[in-house]
């Protein structure tokens, strides 16, 4: 949707499964504050896997939201994910940047299972590529999305009364919350599970580029339903339940269900590293930071450093992002981990 020059301020708003979260940031020589914030739950099938099923209610939620933390940007910054998208990095045969625009446009259809005229594509220049051929070629970070999913999230957000100024993807905007908040290491291969309602964004990263992206149909809304369906409750009492926010005589019954959907998440992440591990067989990941709502699940960070090995923590979006005067601080660190995409869209606004 267009890049600019000059910083813009913009609500980064992230469209969830279970939610809407708002975020705003200021940027000064001390670096970057939190100056807007809201959130508000969405109805059960509003949004279902990163799709919008119900646009007028999703509309009034994200007016509601924006009324409540008094943003003032008409522009917004909003992210896609699920199916509809597609990040690849491939390689080109081209030696020159109009090379690299033909030999897209030519090629593109190999690599994405849609139509070429049902998606909005762009791409960046990664670097000259290693072939085993002499002929020259460019490693090229191919991103498409379809451009219904697009013009849903665009729809929406202009039925709210605000101007979409970017569509951005999920799991870009987790990495560039994660460049704002952590120093790292350019040798590091880092990987940013962030694991939402219904959909969890791989994104496997190393110096600044995004090495390797899913999104898979795996998250919390699976543990709810589980304790919904074995223990007879009401979707607002799984909730709390699988939080641990109340106890009760199901604790024993609880762990063990809770446990099954935690193994079905681990498979899904394991097959992803298996799958990186083929296409990036000289790369190892040093360590994971897990987000999302869903990764306030009891245990689930100490589990995945338990069967992969690697150093795994909660990404904190606020590590070095700090809290202004006009925002419930409280509220916004106990969601925490769950505003990674709303922070990294806001961030979008300070492109150079």
């Amino acid at each position: 949707m267009g890049l600019f020059s000059k910083n813009k301020p913009l609500v980064g708003l992230d469209i969830g499964s279970s939610s809407i979260k708002a975020v705003e940031l200021s940027k000064s020589k001390k670096g970057y504050t939190v100056t807007g914030f809201a959130s508000e739950a969405l109805g059960p099938d509003a949004v279902v896997d990163g799709a919008i099923m119900d646009a007028p209610s999703v509309a009034d939620s994200i007016k509601r939201t924006l009324a409540a933390g008094k943003f003032k940007p008409k522009f917004v910054a909003t992210g896609v994910s699920g199916h509809s998208v597609i990040v690849k990095r491939v390689v080109l045969p081209a030696s020159t940047a109009d090379e690299v625009e033909a030999s897209i446009q030519f090629d593109a259809e190999q690599y994405i299972p849609f139509e070429i005229t049902e998606v909005n594509m762009d791409y960046q220049v990664v670097g000259p590529a290693q072939t085993q051929s002499d002929e020259p070629s460019m490693e090229v970070l191919l991103v498409v999305a379809k451009k219904d999913k697009i013009q849903n999230h665009t729809n929406v957000i202009s039925l709210a009364g605000r101007t979409p100024e970017i569509v951005d993807i999920d799991a870009f905007a987790l990495q560039n919350t994660f460049e704002a908040n952590y120093k790292a290491n350019p040798d590091e291969t880092i990987a940013l599970l962030n694991i939402g309602a219904s959909l969890m964004n791989i994104n496997i990263t190393k110096g600044g580029m995004p090495l390797f992206i899913r999104d898979v149909s795996v998250g919390g809304n699976q543990y709810t339903d589980i304790l919904q369906k074995e223990l007879q409750l009401n979707f607002q009492e799984a909730e709390d339940l699988k939080l641990g926010k109340t106890g009760g005589p199901e604790a024993d019954m609880v762990h063990p269900l809770l446990e099954s959907i935690t193994d079905m998440l681990i498979m899904e992440v394991q097959k992803t590293f298996d799958f990186f591990r083929e296409t990036y067989p000289s790369e190892t990941i040093t360590r994971v930071l897990v987000s999302g709502g869903t990764s306030r699940i009891t245990g689930l960070p100490e589990k995945i450093q338990e069967i992969f090995g690697y150093p795994t923590d909660v990404l904190d979006p606020f590590k070095s992002i700090s809290i202004g005067p006009k925002v419930d601080a409280a509220k916004v660190t106990s969601l925490g981990p769950a505003l990674a995409v709303a922070v990294g869209l806001a961030l979008r606004g300070f492109d150079k």
